[in-house]
Parts: structure tokens; sequence; C-alpha cells
């Protein structure tokens, strides 16, 4: 019998090498991620596989799975431990070896396994450890699934099995490139910056665009897991910065930038600026719609207002819905309402069929922002991004919430909303046209002015944003309104910062 998991082993004691430690805080809404070996060791990796092939078993999925890791000193001890605890539970395991979170999506279709489990911490610093899980492709483990994987975890409830089978697959990483670069090269000669930021996309992204036809132009491809720059995070001003010099120095048509586990792409223009990742999206939903008619998007809450009112997008029939922020809820979003693609403001882009297969993979948007620039006629990506209409938006604010308070606010922020909504008053001395409350509130004025209250999925904070498409005055003014607010509630701490 496997012992049941423990929260209180400290490294270094005799405890600590016979027994399983998991800290219960490592289970987040959609993946999991733990200091090791502060938080879970070997053993206890040993304990989420064997987890995993009893959660497979209680809900009927066959036990097979693909499984690889990220490039940092412990993953491949880490996936080992994982492996040894799917073996135990009877579970088929297909090794992938070193690995993008996207090959590993990839190779549940290319080797028809129902299950993945890849064992990265995407951008984290050196540290973390995680798992990205899934049981039915595209999709990845939402809270219904990870709730009862750390039910079966933490209560010891495994169910240990015979006829475990370990496979490895030799030189995967070439049938993924190929699935991606099998193509007609671009006709328009692009000079592309590619930015790893010395994490696992260093391996696989710069032959991927050169084979599709860019000139590459490498920038920390060298892979280190002590992420010497900066960490691997399209999001983080250090890496686009970064990007953004690159590109001025080589003269570059664009730079691209992936995350520790390829799963996330952010763009620099050709003059050096940074584009968030919501107005590239609606960039290639723009370039897209223009090819299929009519075509439907889901954008995540945090995102721009222009997927609804830009006039391109309007002309092109195009439609879209917000949701919930989130890979796993987007994914499985766009993949039930049949979206051509979702896109989330921190780069990850869900491209469904034909473009894709429904999971997020920095380097096909990557590509596609290639595409999109080779139909360009000769405008340049900074061209693109001019040509969208102006907005005055903020920056992802954070304010301090205790986790155990944090949705209750939230609750009494969407029941705010809803009354004046119901009322008929006004915000900001305009009426509520619409209001979105599948993941907090996001609260759209009559000018298109908006702002989003929500909950942090994985810290102690709420998130806000805001944005107007006709004035600075008017993003500011419904800050306010909405800070004003949470001003009431002794449970809001300081800000990360503020417009």
């Amino acid at each position: 019998m496997f012992p049941t998991p423990r929260a209180d082993l400290k490294p270094n004691t005799a405890d600590f090498e016979r027994l399983p430690l998991v800290k219960p805080t490592g289970f987040r809404e959609y993946d999991a991620r733990w200091l090791f070996p502060q938080e879970i060791n070997l053993m206890g990796l040993n304990a989420i596989g064997l987890g995993l092939a009893t959660l497979f078993a209680a809900r009927g999925v066959p036990k097979r799975f693909v499984v690889g890791h990220d490039f940092r000193w412990y993953s491949g001890s880490v996936k080992q431990a994982l492996i040894n605890g799917l073996l135990a539970g009877g579970a088929e395991v297909h090794d992938i070896g070193l690995a993008l979170s996207p090959m590993a999506y990839y190779a549940q279709f290319a080797l028809d396994v129902e299950g993945v489990a890849m064992v990265t911490a995407s951008h984290n610093d050196n540290g973390w450890t995680g798992i990205k899980m899934g049981m039915n492709r595209p999709m990845t483990f939402g809270p219904d699934e990870m709730t009862a994987l750390k039910d079966i975890v933490l209560g010891g409830k495994f169910e240990q099995r015979v006829g475990g089978r370990y496979i490895f697959v030799e030189n995967f990483a070439a049938k993924y490139i190929a699935s991606l670069t099998d193509r007609p090269k671009l006709k328009r000669k692009l000079r592309v910056v590619a930015a790893c930021g010395n994490g696992t996309a260093g391996a696989f992204a710069p032959q991927v665009l050169a084979a599709i036809g860019c000139e590459v132009i490498p920038l920390d491809v060298e892979l280190d897991h002590s992420f010497p720059r900066y960490n691997p995070n399209p999001e983080d001003m250090k890496m686009l910065h970064a990007m953004a010099d690159a590109v001025v120095k080589h003269k570059a048509d664009v730079g691209l930038g992936f995350d520790g586990d390829g799963d996330r792409c952010g763009v620099v223009d050709n003059e050096g600026h940074e584009i968030f990742a919501d107005k590239v999206g609606v960039m290639l939903a723009r370039d897209l719609s223009a090819i299929h008619k009519g075509a439907k998007f889901v954008a995540d809450v945090k995102s721009t207002g222009l997927f609804v009112t830009d006039p391109v997008l309007q002309a092109n029939g195009a439609t879209t819905t917000y949701w919930k922020t989130g890979h796993s809820y987007m994914k499985r979003h766009t993949h039930e309402v049949k979206a051509l693609v979702g896109f989330e403001k921190s780069g990850h882009f869900f491209f469904q069929p034909p473009l894709g297969r429904g999971y997020d993979d920095g380097l096909i948007a990557g590509i596609a922002v290639c595409d999109m620039l080779d139909r360009a006629a000769g405008r340049t990506m900074a061209d693109l991004h001019r040509a969208l209409p102006k907005t005055w938006s903020s920056p992802t604010m954070s304010p301090h919430c205790g986790d155990e308070v944090k949705y209750g606010v939230v609750d009494r922020m969407v029941a705010h909303y809803k009354a004046l909504a119901e009322q008929g008053a006004t915000v900001c001395g305009q009426k509520i046209r619409d209001l979105v409350t599948v993941n907090g509130v996001r609260v759209t004025l009559a000018d298109g002015t908006w702002g989003l209250v929500r909950a942090s999925s994985n810290k102690p904070e709420l998130v806000v944003v805001v944005e107007s498409p006709v004035s600075e005055a008017n993003m500011r003014a419904i800050f306010a309104d909405i800070d004003g607010h949470l001003a009431k509630f002794p449970e809001v701490g300081a800000y990360n910062q503020k417009i």
C-alpha cells in the first residue's frame, strides 16, 4: 500500500527520504506547480502519477499517457518519478523526452494517446516544477479534474495495478517540427528575431521559423535553466525590451518571443514597439476573418474591446465572445463553441481546425504572425498595428486580496454593477451597455469604455483592467469608479501598480 502523502516533511530528514511530500497548495485551478523539493519530493511525484492513473480509471478513460519534460536540471528526475507512479497504477506511458507543452499535446494526436502529463513550470523561476495534465484532447484539466486528483492524492485513495508499460518515443521532436513546417514557404522574405529567454523553446523555435522561410536572428536561444538574462515570459517587459533592442539593431521585420514551455508567443513590431497579445489577436482576427468569412472568435475577459467594436472585423462578419481567463478555460470554450481561434491576453492562442488542433502552441501563433505579414502586401508590422483603432488601456493591476476572501469581494462587485444595470443607473455619466459575468465582472459603458474586476486564479490578488476607445480621461474615470468601490472593502490591499 502506497503511503498517504504529507505536507509537513522537511528536506534532509529520514522521513523526507521514505515518505511522500505533497503540499496541497500546489494544486491550482487548471495545472499544478510546486517548489522542488521544498513542496514536493520524488515520492510525492510518485503519488501524483499513481493518482493520475487512479483518476483515469475512475473516469473510465484508458490509462495511456504522453509524458515529456522541459529544460531544468531537475525536470528529468521529476518526470521519472511521475512515470514510476503512472506505471504503478498500471498505465501505459509514452515518453517523448525533452519537449514543449504543445509538443506533448500534439503527441496525444500523433500517437493516438488519451492522456498527457507534461512536466513543466513554464516561465516560473528556477526551483519551480509543475505538471500540465489532460484526459480529453485537446483539453487540459480544469477545476473539476484538479479537485478530483487532489482528493485522490491527499487522501491516499490510490489503486495500484499491474500491467504498466513504458515506451520511449525516439526522435519525436522531428515529427512535431515536420507537422509545423510541411507547408509552402513564405513568399515574403522575413527577418525574424526569435527570442526564447534560454528556455526550452530555444531547441525548437529557430529551426521551425527557418524551415518556413524566415531569416532567423536567434536571441537567448541557448538552453540555460538559470535564465541568466530574464525569465522566458513574453509578458515580462525585460524580455520584450530585449526583443525590441534586437529588432532595431538587426532591422528585423518582427520579433517573436516564446515562453519557457513554448505555449505562448509575444510580439514586437519592426520599429521596436511591444504589441500586447490582445492587440496582436485583433490583428490576426482581421487577417483570418478576411479569409474565413463570418469567423467566430473567443477572447478572454482581460482583452481589448476592439474584438467587438473594430470596424474591419464587423465588415468581415466576424463575431467575438468573451470568456474566462485561463488557458484551460479558454481552450475548452473555444473548442466547445467551435470558434476559429481563441485569444488570451497572456499570449495563449488556441487555433482550431483547419488552422490547428485546438491547443495553445506559441510556434503556431508565431507562424500565423508570419503568414499575416506574408499576406500584408508590403505593409509592415507597425503599419498593421497603427491601422487598429486607438484605445487607451491600463496594464494589468493586481491589488492584494487574500485567497480566502477574494471571491467574496468579487461576488459583491458583480452584485453592485448588476444592480446598477437593472436600475438603469449611470456609471461615469453613461448607461451600462453590457455586463459579462463569466469571470468576475466586465462592465462596458455606452461609448465602449470598459473595466474588469476578477479574482486571480493563482495568487492572493484581484485583477483590474480598464480600457477606453474614446479617451484617456474616460479610461481613468472607469478606473476611479471601480477603485472607489473596492476601497470600501478592507480586505483589498495595495496595488502592484496603478494608472
